[in-house]
């Protein structure tokens, strides 16, 4: 595999570098940039990796990940493109940036690969999406899914599905913490000390989410086995469709989407 770098130490560039670490790639085989000399030094103190320059980054690694905002991704794409390696491999993680347009602010020829990931990489518990770019072969794609995995689970897809991707998987996490606040505020309604009732709701979105895993059942199925005729649960049911709450979530990530692509179309 080579040297990875990594262009970026943020919250997610540093969630990949632990990841790969703790997956058993060794330090000395990854580097990482970054600007500010008290956050460099804590990246070294922290994971023993060398963090150097984007050029010299570059200049040694066989696979460069890009973690930068969307927005530096040209400026990033031209300070470097002179001096990354032939051959060597770029994988972006960042949204609403295009294999095309990276191809068009890289040497010619180089592969990239183009990742939608999704924060519970913090937790090593991501789901990601690969997709290939017009110089990608079966070996990049699989080195990509290889440094992913160590974060989470990676599916591999076609570009065009990536906005699906964004609105489902990437933003996903926040639809849950969303319905999950609203439980708990509920809870506390109904009169249950808040720590009792986030309890209460985190661990049944941890066994749901279980069982959604481990069983293999489709969701209706499961849903049914707890909905009881003329019991509470078909009550709280029948108020969300009262309310139109599948078709207000299936329009909410149509909007999710129609704004990741115009984000990669630079809107």
């Amino acid at each position: 595999m080579g040297l990875v770098a990594i262009f970026g130490a943020g919250v997610m560039g540093e969630t990949l570098l632990a990841g790969l670490i703790r997956a058993g790639r060794s330090a000395d085989d990854l580097v990482v940039t970054e600007r500010r000399p008290d956050r460099a030094q804590e990246l070294r103190d922290k994971h023993g990796v060398d963090v150097v320059s984007n050029v010299v980054a570059a200049e040694k690694a066989d696979t460069l990940v890009f973690v930068v905002k969307p927005q530096d991704m040209g400026t990033l794409c031209d300070e470097i493109s002179a001096h990354v390696r032939p051959g060597a491999l770029v994988v972006s993680l960042a949204a609403g940036i295009t294999t095309e347009f990276l191809e068009s602010h890289l040497p010619e020829g180089c592969p990239v690969v183009r990742v939608m990931p999704n924060t519970p990489a913090l937790v090593d518990q991501g789901m990601s999406a690969v997709a290939g770019g017009a110089h990608c072969d079966e070996a990049h794609l699989e080195e990509a899914e290889s440094l992913l995995r160590a974060v989470g689970r990676v599916v591999r897809l076609d570009e065009k599905h990536l906005d699906a991707v964004t609105a489902i998987s990437g933003s996903g996490p926040a639809y849950i913490f969303y319905v999950a606040e609203a439980m708990i505020e509920a809870g506390v309604f109904l009169g249950l000390p808040r720590s009792t009732a986030t309890e209460l709701v985190v661990q049944t979105f941890y066994g749901a989410a279980t069982m959604l895993r481990e069983t293999g059942e489709h969701p209706s199925v499961l849903r049914e086995n707890v909905t009881s005729p003329g019991g509470t649960t078909v009550a709280a049911l029948r108020t969300l469709d009262d309310h139109k709450v599948r078709a207000a979530f299936i329009s909410a990530l149509e909007a999710a989407r129609d704004r990741s692509a115009d984000l990669a179309s630079g809107k």
